[in-house]
């Protein structure tokens, strides 16, 4: 039995949210409303039917409508862009086609900017009134005459085949004379349109585009009221997501509606109209892309266009397009035309010479908006399944680049904007750490960009709640011009990261490191006894004892990541054994396990137990560090966050400060609803050490005790194991030190004050308390105005250094120098099918000789 509508759930006042496998819909007031919809309805009736069922003003607001549309490979779902009829058409149909009894339809709501001539992709949404005679114009509905992805990018026409060449001699070449009375004609209509729309008010209006009233007249009604404050938006979406989401490639994506009056068989017409010239030269590519046809370019201008077939002369009737600017206007139409194509096609072309760098990057632009981490063979595929053709590796990274610079910014640029940035962030969120160095050029007012720190205010505030510990770590930048991400993350009371500061300078260096360290304790924060945990690197070793940056000891204390220092090891002694021997000792708890391991060590090699005893053993054992750096023997929490900076490395500076801000302003929502919401359910800790506690009650419950001092609180515990430690309560000390480790009482003090009926939450420090955890992401960011309300910037002019410019075009080289730690653990060696020894094959095998 068919059925005349289709159960849909609208969903709105919230914001789509991507998972691995899914997408949502969150929000904690989004709204619901079901609907009926018509089996044959129409994009235009599901737009008017929402706007009547939410009440939401379309002379305000527009909406982009997202369908959760399931994949056929197991239970998985993709957001798939309701745009047209046939999109419509499709999601409907989804009811018949798959199991779904019911279709999730996600409504983003966008407020109409008011500027002049917006459009949409390039296209403007002309509306007109009934009053207008337009029955003398024909307008025609070829491959563009919808709204396409905007391309208007400085960028050479790849497809040039001849010269510039100059008006007068074209139209003799292409018989200009009849075709200009038909030019003069329609421009004579577009004059007169143009004034109409002058004269008129509120005809511009579209429910469907950001469009807006371009009309000079003022409402009388809306005198009085207020323009609505605008915000800076990130870029895309990515920057505020707070996890990693995999690369997923949509195959929805169209480049223009479907035609909907007109020629409906996809040809150009004469009459036809562009925006721009670059519309136009769109259109043509992919229109001869769909027809499997090259053409070549015979003369391009500011005010001319001729395209002719590649294969003309051997064609009876080769095709042929014709265009000119219409007069007083940017609009381009086609005066001459002579199509479709005729001619074949000797062989079968795996790449096609319209398909280029231009194209791709107008394609992707809504991929790499929606994931900037998109990889290059990603791209190679989507075009593959968009138009058939496989597209060379340079081809799909010029074009990844187009798209990043339309919707990034540019790389050189993005340098002298960056001051403007820092004063619109700093005019919403007052109390921001910005610093600069600069080196002069012998330009006026002009200044080489060589170094910036940040820090936002929230995280100078909350820093104050986490544990005196920083993590300290350096990144390369991959975009057009090199330089070092430098990283200072701390660590709350959950056990989770806390992004503390950032700066780009232009490498790792000792006066770097001492910069970013001396800004830290200058503009950030004063607490005396913070533990600062790195790698070995030269320049943060010389910078920890500098007694003139304040993180010399007692004002500080130095630890070394335990992974970078056995990854020095093992990179100095080459033995597998001798290295999990390190990491042992490096994690004792207790000086006697210590020493035992390091005597093993020196058993096995006595180099390795004197290089050891060179490197001062609180730096990076355990047993030696006296409690300051809280049990964290790793820089992850920077590593961690550089993985999710990842993508935003290869962008241009000022996407990279906005990632930064977005994603912790990601962070901070996040955590502060936890802590919120642990505080009103009388949670007295974080879930980190109610989980850690909870163990050790268990473990304490089955430990033998004995009672030497009463007053004191002298005990004498033994665990199943038969184990022997010494708790004094008084002290709150234990033999085990995972007390003074950790900051929470080990089970040994748990078991000793359940048998006298103390309370052992006293031996929880105060940055493990939901209170403190809340403090800690209770500081709020506050959202960046729009650009053009941001304070002027008036200082010098700060250019992007030359020397840090990448040379060389194409994938740019991994500045990284791999070692041991990226070789993968557990995998399995190579052996030699001819002495049997693993680590080499028969090709290098050094005893080739012998066993031959």
């Amino acid at each position: 039995m068919s059925v005349s509508t289709i159960p849909v759930i609208c969903y709105y006042n919230g914001k789509i949210v991507r998972t691995k496998t899914d997408v949502e819909y969150e929000g904690s007031e989004t709204w619901i409303v079901p609907l009926k919809i018509p089996i044959e309805c129409t994009f235009q009736e599901l737009i008017d039917m929402v706007y009547s069922k939410t009440n939401i003003d379309k002379r305000r607001f527009n909406l982009v409508l997202i369908c959760k549309y399931p994949l056929r490979n197991g239970n998985r779902f993709q957001p798939f862009l309701v745009r047209d009829d046939s999109s419509v058409r499709e999601m409907l149909d989804l009811v018949n086609t798959t199991t779904i009894e019911e279709i999730d339809l996600f409504i983003k709501v966008v407020r109409v900017k008011a500027q002049l001539n917006q459009s949409v992709g390039g296209h403007e949404d002309i509306f007109v009134p009934d009053h207008y005679n337009v029955a003398q114009f024909d307008y025609g509905c070829g491959p563009s005459s919808g709204p396409v992805p905007d391309t208007r990018l400085n960028v050479d026409d790849e497809d040039s085949a001849a010269e510039e060449r100059n008006d007068e001699d074209v139209d003799d070449e292409c018989d200009g004379a009849d075709a200009d009375v038909e030019v003069d004609r329609h421009a004579s209509f577009f004059r007169a349109f143009n004034q109409a729309l002058e004269n008129e008010q509120g005809i511009y209006v579209s429910a469907q585009a950001p469009s807006c009233d371009v009309s000079n007249h003022t409402d009388d009604d809306t005198l009085d009221e207020p323009s609505p404050v605008t915000y800076h938006l990130p870029p895309t979406p990515q920057f505020e997501h707070v996890e990693n989401l995999d690369i997923a490639v949509a195959s929805c994506w169209t480049p223009w509606v479907q035609p909907t009056t007109g020629n409906s068989s996809g040809e150009f017409v004469i009459g036809q109209v562009f925006n721009s010239k670059s519309d136009l030269q769109e259109a043509a590519k992919i229109y001869s892309i769909k027809a499997h046809q090259e053409y070549v370019v015979v003369a391009s201008s500011k005010k001319l266009l001729v395209l002719r077939c590649k294969k003309a002369e051997e064609c009876h009737r080769p095709w042929k397009l014709r265009a000119m600017v219409v007069k007083d206007t940017s609009l381009f139409v086609i005066n001459k035309y002579t199509g479709p194509h005729t001619c074949v096609n000797p062989c079968l072309n795996r790449d096609h010479h319209q398909l280029d760098s231009q194209l791709v990057s107008t394609h992707i632009k809504a991929l790499i908006q929606a994931e900037f981490t998109l990889s290059t063979a990603a791209i190679q595929a989507s075009v593959m399944e968009k138009w058939g053709y496989q597209i060379s590796y340079k081809k799909a990274l010029d074009g990844k680049h187009k798209a990043i610079r339309q919707l990034f910014g540019d790389f050189f640029q993005s340098y002298t904007d960056l001051p403007r940035l820092f004063l619109g962030i700093e005019q919403s969120n007052p109390g921001c750490a910005v610093v600069w160095k600069t080196c002069e050029t012998n330009m006026p007012n002009t200044e080489i960009f060589q170094r910036v720190f940040w820090s936002f205010k929230p995280s100078i505030e909350g820093f104050q709640h986490c544990r005196p510990v920083m993590s300290i770590d350096g990144t390369h930048l991959y975009g057009k011009y090199k330089g070092k991400l430098l990283i200072a993350m701390g660590c709350d009371g959950n056990n989770q990261l806390f992004p503390l500061a950032f700066a780009i300078t232009e490498g790792e260096n000792t006066d770097s490191w001492g910069w970013f360290l001396a800004c830290i304790r200058n503009h950030v924060t004063q607490r005396p006894g913070i533990c600062v945990i790195s790698d070995r690197h030269p320049g943060i070793m010389a910078a920890m004892v500098d007694p003139h940056l304040g993180w010399a000891t007692p004002f500080a204390y130095h630890r070394i990541c335990m992974r970078h220092f056995a990854s020095n090891f093992m990179t100095r002694f080459k033995d597998k054994i001798l290295k999990n021997l390190v990491c042992r000792a490096a994690l004792a708890s207790t000086e006697r396990k210590f020493k035992k391991h390091m005597n093993t060590i020196g058993r096995i090699k006595s180099e390795a137990l004197q290089w050891l005893e060179a490197v001062p053993f609180q730096l990076w054992a355990l047993s030696h560090d006296g409690g300051r750096r809280y049990g964290l023997m790793t820089t992850n929490i920077s590593e961690v966050f550089n993985s999710v900076l990842k993508g935003a490395r290869s962008l241009p500076v000022t996407a990279l400060v906005q990632l930064t801000f977005f994603r912790l302003n990601g962070y901070f929502v996040a955590r502060r609803e936890v802590g919120a919401n642990r505080l009103a359910s009388t949670e007295q800790f974080t879930p980190y050490v109610d989980a850690q506690i909870q163990a050790r009650v268990v473990k304490a419950g089955s430990m033998e005790i004995v009672l030497y001092d009463h007053e004191k609180g002298l005990f004498h515990v033994k665990s199943r194991r038969g184990r022997t430690h010494r708790v004094t309560l008084h002290e709150k000390t234990c033999t085990c030190v995972k007390t003074l480790t950790y900051g929470f009482p080990c089970s040994h003090i748990i078991s000793a004050c359940q048998h006298r009926c103390v309370d052992f939450r006293s031996f929880v420090e105060s940055y493990y308390t939901t209170q403190s955890y809340y403090d800690t992401w209770a500081p709020l960011f506050h959202p960046i105005f729009n650009e053009d309300e941001w304070p002027l910037y008036d200082g010098t002019v700060i250019v992007a250094p030359e020397s840090m410019r990448r040379s060389g075009s194409g994938r740019p080289k991994s500045t990284r120098l791999h070692n041991e730690m990226d070789v993968r653990e557990g995998k399995t060696l190579i052996r030699c099918g001819l002495c049997k020894q693993l680590g080499h094959n028969r090709r290098s095998c050094k005893n080739r000789s012998q066993v031959q």
